[in-house]
């Protein structure tokens, strides 16, 4: 991560300034990130810091991070060095994040704070939330099309991931003979937890995974091409690190959502509220196919998703 470094080094240069009138314009002055992992601990949290950098290039201006960050007492200092060096726009990247936020927006009127998964906000408090229903059901329908065990296996963190449901429909829908299997790791964090499940679903015949945590996600889809069998990519488009295994991802364009919230900030349109996002906000896609799903099916896939964006309809509701 050189260029992660190189970064720290530009930021202490950042102009002192003071009061409040720095903020009056209501423009993107500096911006902040809170991470509660390292950077470098997942594919969520590198794309979090990749939005950010884009947002510095974007309005050229400085950008501050911060890793490791979850206590309150953390959070609070953390934005504290952030309004000295004149940041206005605070992320933290985390669901973690919604209540400390809400409550420590009220210290700082004149700066907006965004964070992801929750459904706290207040007037300078904005929550993103991905609809990860229909991608999850999208990259069901793969995973029915090419199961030859009839068994897919969902490595899940919480209970609560609409992906999980989406998925379950859409193995069904393209293929009722299947059954899933479902576990949960209950930790973002957990790779050694996530991969006992993926052996057990393994020894009881599973083919195909969906590992829905950013954190071992990759671990996973690399035992699964170690084992000649098949996954689903989460969060990023995993398809090049293990191209025998992963049949497609479901993508979640975080960094580019950050980007397009600060151009909102930018023009006074960003909202104190829950703002959810889907494909036809083009933050969520599918991205490329193996070669071993059939070409004529990647055309389907492709007519799916298309319908979907045109109309909201998934395959089993048109």
């Amino acid at each position: 991560m050189k260029k992660k470094f190189a970064f720290v080094l530009i930021i202490i240069t950042g102009i002192a300034l003071s009061g409040c009138s720095y903020f009056e314009t209501g423009e993107v002055q500096n911006v902040g990130m809170l991470l509660d992992t390292s950077i470098d601990a997942s594919e969520w949290s590198e794309k979090g810091y990749n939005g950010l950098l884009q947002i510095g290039e974007e309005f050229d201006t400085d950008v501050y991070y911060k890793e490791n960050v979850s206590t309150s007492e953390e959070i609070n200092n953390a934005v504290a060095e952030f309004v000295e060096d004149g940041v206005n726009l605070v992320y933290g990247h985390s669901s973690i994040y919604g209540s400390y936020f809400t409550e420590v927006a009220e210290l700082y009127p004149d700066v907006h704070f965004v964070y992801f998964n929750g459904g706290s906000y207040a007037d300078n408090v904005t929550s993103l939330n991905f609809n990860s229903h229909a991608m999850g059901f999208l990259g069901g329908m793969v995973a029915g099309k090419m199961t030859t065990s009839n068994l897919a296996g969902i490595i899940a963190t919480y209970n609560w991931q609409p992906e999980i449901e989406g998925f379950y429909e859409g193995v069904k829908y393209q293929n009722p003979d299947a059954e899933i299997l479902i576990n949960y790791v209950n930790d973002w964090k957990d790779t050694e937890t996530a991969l006992q499940i993926y052996e057990e679903m393994k020894q009881k015949g599973v083919d195909i995974f969906y590992p829905i945590g950013d954190a071992y996600s990759n671990e996973v889809i690399q035992m699964a091409e170690e084992d000649g069998l098949y996954a689903i990519g989460y969060i990023s488009d995993q398809l090049d690190e293990a191209p025998d295994a992963v049949l497609t991802s479901t993508i979640q364009h975080v960094d580019k959502l950050y980007k397009s919230t600060a151009e909102m900030f930018n023009k006074n349109k960003l909202e104190g509220t829950v703002l959810t996002f889907d494909f036809q906000d083009n933050f969520i896609s599918l991205g490329g196919f193996n070669d071993d799903v059939p070409e004529s099916f990647q055309k389907e896939m492709e007519g799916y998703v298309e319908t979907y964006i045109e109309t909201d309809l998934l395959p089993n509701e048109q």
